[in-house]
């Protein structure tokens, strides 16, 4: 007889690893709170227009097809992907000058960084080398592997390869030594926060998210990035296994130290074990409620924890097509950054943010009604543990009413407030309400020194058996490739306790 297993969330983490188990021969059911799969990986459709709820960029795609790879089928066949080059517009003014197309293609990219002068293309291709020699460490000895016990970092081997990380200066003073001009520093350093942290305070590790894109490229998913969530269902219920949305799980039932299933509306739901995908946070001060069972992540635990910054989005519809904007990702900045988030991070309301701005029916027009595009906009704001000021319609207008009077400036929009006629949003409380981020934290726990790698939680739960954990709070962290890779690592802890296998990452 199968072995039962319960995943909680059908966020992008909790899809693959429903996947990944139903397919090692578990019997595999989610239970999902919202009503269609993907957790931050949702969308939105109004008014004829469809829109990615939250990540948007497509970064190392090969660990998004390693989970239709090792379920034995053609990841081409749920995810056709293709190149974009170039891979975005920078924007830092409203003149030509100002203007900045980003590509991963060497040729293109060196005669981008020669603008700024040879003295920073070579800093740039020196701050590659040296972030890349870090990359494959992190890679072998960090981000794939799983840190039980003390002793599976605390040891010789572990610690000599940590000290080559160099972790402990910022993202931004380790791109000043190789780069002076304040725009290049600026275009490589803002990535950090694709994973929620602030380059000025982040560590320095983090600056091979850009360095990833540069090498490895960026890529988009027909359909949307919705289109990954939507696949993984369809291949999780191909394999055999049992969703049900609309079922908001109250409790992971423990006795005598383990994990014996979930309530859901008053009744138990036994199994033998199972792996919560909701935000690690949230999961320990309010579905493990047998005191032992958290271990040191006491409520008062959770609460003092450091939590990365949250977002505002704008999903508007507009009534014509942007073919004068040659990308479909597009990021203006306000050359100053490093205020920018130091308000974000201090919980200061923002009155000259940098902003995203993304146009996925440039790439696939089937997202918009013919003739037409939709706007994402992403604004990074403060997370709800910092923030010194509540959201209201007063700060949604004071949002949309900046962002739109700065993107009037960027060659293609200057009548976009006259072209919106559908539109919507998502702010700190949405996040919290809708996908139980604690704290309304869009990337969960922030990445620093004292909550990464072993210092993070980890996917085994320390004081409970048969309880696993997955998702952007747990290692190795956030961003959809690296919740994949936490896909990975849970389910491997969960077959090598169950079944006594030993997996290369240990």
């Amino acid at each position: 007889m199968k072995k039962s297993v319960i995943v909680i969330g059908a966020g992008v983490a909790g899809l693959a690893s429903a996947c990944r188990l139903q397919h090692a021969g578990y019997e595999v059911t989610l239970y999902e709170k919202e009503s269609l799969p993907g957790g931050k990986m949702h969308r939105i459709q109004q008014d004829g227009y469809q829109f990615d709820l939250g990540p948007t960029i497509v970064m190392m795609p090969e660990l998004y097809r390693e989970v239709f790879q090792v379920c034995g089928v053609d990841p081409d066949d749920y995810i056709p992907m293709q190149r974009l080059d170039p891979m975005y517009s920078v924007y830092f003014g409203d003149q030509p000058e100002d203007h900045y197309e980003i590509s991963s293609d060497l040729i293109e990219l060196t005669k981008t960084l020669e603008s700024f002068g040879d003295e920073d293309a070579q800093g740039f291709l020196e701050y590659l080398q040296e972030i890349y020699k870090r990359f494959l460490v992190a890679k072998e000895h960090f981000l794939q592997k799983p840190f039980r016990k003390p002793s599976d970092f605390y040891n010789y081997s572990m610690l000599r390869q940590g000290l080559k990380l160099k972790t402990f200066d910022n993202a931004d003073t380790f791109i000043s030594k190789y780069i002076q001009n304040e725009r290049l520093k600026q275009m490589i350093s803002f990535q950090t926060l694709y994973i929620g942290v602030s380059p000025y305070s982040g560590p320095s590790l983090y600056t091979m998210i850009p360095m990833i894109e540069f090498l490895y490229g960026v890529w988009f998913i027909k359909g949307g990035m919705y289109t990954m969530a939507q696949s993984l269902e369809r291949l999780f219920k191909e394999l055999g296994g049992t969703v049900h949305y609309n079922s908001s799980v109250d409790e992971i039932v423990i006795q005598n130290g383990q994990a014996k299933g979930i309530r859901l509306n008053g009744e138990v739901i036994p199994a033998d074990f199972v792996m919560c995908n909701a935000d690690f946070p949230y999961a320990m001060k309010n579905l493990v409620k047998e005191p032992k069972a958290k271990g040191k992540y006491t409520d008062k635990k959770i609460d003092n924890m450091k939590y990365s910054c949250s977002c505002f989005l704008m999903y508007l519809g507009m009534d014509k097509k942007y073919d004068d904007v040659p990308n479909a990702h597009n990021f203006i900045f306000n050359e100053e950054l490093e205020r920018n988030l130091n308000d974000i991070f201090t919980g200061k309301r923002l009155d000259n943010a940098s902003f995203y701005v993304y146009i996925g029916s440039k790439l696939d027009p089937s997202l918009a009604p013919e003739g037409k595009d939709g706007l994402y906009i992403l604004v990074p704001v403060s997370d709800k543990s910092c923030s010194q000021y509540e959201w209201n319609d007063e700060t949604i207008q004071h949002y949309r009413g900046y962002i739109l009077d700065a993107l009037e400036k960027v060659k293609g929009f200057e009548n976009v407030k006259q072209e919106i006629v559908s539109e919507s949003y998502m702010t700190p409380p949405d996040f919290e309400q809708r996908f139980n981020a604690y704290n309304g934290a869009t990337f969960g726990l922030q990445p620093t020194l004292s909550q990464s790698n072993h210092m993070r939680p980890q996917s085994k739960a320390t004081h409970c058996e048969n309880l696993y954990f997955t998702g952007s709070s747990t290692h190795p962290g956030a961003g959809v490739p690296i919740v994949l890779l936490s896909a990975r690592i849970a389910t491997e802890e969960l077959l090598h306790d169950d079944k006594g296998i030993l997996f290369h990452t240990r």
